[in-house]
């Protein structure tokens, strides 16, 4: 079961017409949502569940620059600080604490990686530095040692992702934006090869620009429009303890564990070097496009086959526009939590930390995560249907880069000034 966000009331009424319908009410799509409301464009939301009832209320609400490509670091340095002024602009605390994220390495290889990657962004005039031993028992007092050093970025941070989106969600409906939950989006409406509105489950809107930011839902989505979208879904499970006293208020990501402290004064972890990939049909369609991030992760990549392909194979992948959807079948996706990836992760905190040891497990859940070929998010016109904005296939970044990508696009949608540079994230690099 998925962790329970602060309740948002969203509206009963299916309206005609807008100017800007935003398909997923996750943070991106929240975010999209509140600076187009913001700029007095009006906008609908539309999400056929409930409001960040997937991945946006499921992650580990890291915000970080830290490990980022070269030219993905300007949308991280954007939305850190929109992070910081997310307080101040939606109105209610959001859990932003800038307290810092710590990676910690095991051999001289890994603390190699991060020499390189240092090197490669040494222009961006980052915080990041390189630590030692004797830093991390410095920092992180209490541990059992044997580390070969580690790396650390003071100036990120992280939010509570049971906050946040629902304080967007209420801050963007405040200045004008419309969100209606349980409304899945059936199709576009397209007229002469532009998208005039969308076709929900209530009946049409127009509209005269659509931005999708369905996360794992995008693909299947697109496909039904002859447009194809390269994501395949991995699962990462979860551990929320009870308030406890811990080593530090750093998010400290080891090879085989993560921890991060949270305003109510537990802790999320999980096993970091460790996702379930279930293998489904799309594994088939698009797994040679993966083959290099395989054998660079192979090692944190566990296999699946039951149930999952089962179950996609059952779900439509072509349908009308006046007949039920998979989106209406399916309102939620609610994965399995994998309870022996949870254990290991408490297992191998412990051992580093023994003050986890007495930690008591308060909740635990499961998210699915869309992942691309290359693990950056797609943020980009489609070039075959005028009126269409991607934003989607975030690959597990999409809550800390949420701030910027919902403005850049945003910017894209309206034709605005670009917040970042959107060539990273364009679709038809997957050409």
């Amino acid at each position: 079961m998925a962790p329970a966000i602060t309740p948002v009331k969203t509206s009963g009424r299916h309206p005609e017409a807008t100017t800007v319908v935003v398909i997923g009410g996750g943070i991106v799509g929240l975010m999209t949502a509140l600076t187009l409301a913001e700029r007095g464009i009006p906008v609908v939301v539309l999400e056929k569940g409930g409001i960040a009832g997937e991945q946006s209320s499921r992650n580990l609400g890291w915000i970080r620059k830290m490990g980022r490509e070269e030219h993905d670091l300007p949308l991280a340095m954007a939305s850190e600080r929109l992070w910081a002024a997310m307080p101040e602009r939606v109105g209610a605390d959001v859990g932003y604490r800038q307290a810092g994220i710590m990676y910690l390495c095991r051999s001289d290889a890994e603390m190699a990686g991060h020499r390189a990657w240092l090197d490669a962004i040494s222009g961006a005039s980052l915080d990041s530095r390189l630590l030692g031993p004797a830093d991390i028992d410095r920092l992180v007092p209490g541990g059992t040692g044997g580390w070969a050093g580690g790396i650390y970025t003071p100036s990120d941070g992280r939010a509570e992702p049971l906050l946040a989106s629902s304080a967007i969600a209420t801050s963007a409906m405040a200045k004008g934006a419309v969100i209606v939950g349980q409304c899945a989006v059936r199709s576009l409406s397209i007229t002469a090869g532009r998208v005039t509105g969308v076709v929900t489950e209530r009946g049409a809107i127009r509209c005269e620009h659509v931005v999708l930011a369905g996360g794992m839902w995008s693909r299947r989505f697109l496909a039904n429009l002859g447009v194809s979208l390269p994501t395949l879904p991995l699962v990462a499970s979860v551990v929320r303890t009870a308030p406890m006293e811990g080593p530090t208020d750093i998010a400290v990501g080891a090879p085989d564990f993560s921890f991060r402290k949270r305003i109510d004064g537990g802790y999320t972890i999980t096993q970091r070097g460790a996702f379930v990939a279930p293998l489904v049909l799309d594994s088939l369609l698009l797994g040679r496009r993966y083959l290099p991030m395989l054998r660079a992760q192979w090692k944190n990549v566990r296999l699946s086959l039951g149930r999952d392909l089962v179950d996609d194979l059952a779900m439509p992948r072509r349908w009308a526009a006046d007949g039920p959807s998979p989106f209406e079948h399916v309102r939620t996706i609610d994965p399995p939590v994998n309870e022996g990836l949870n254990a290991e992760a408490m297992r191998n905190l412990a051992a580093a930390w023994p003050v986890f040891r007495d930690a008591v497990v308060a909740e635990s859940w499961a998210g699915m995560i869309d992942v691309t070929p290359d693990s950056l998010p797609i943020i980009s016109p489609v070039a075959k249907l005028a009126g269409l904005t991607l934003a989607t296939g975030f690959s597990g970044h999409g809550f800390g880069t949420a701030p910027g990508a919902g403005q850049l696009a945003a910017d894209i949608a309206t034709g605005e000034v670009p917040l970042v540079d959107p060539t990273p994230y364009r679709l038809d690099r997957f050409d």
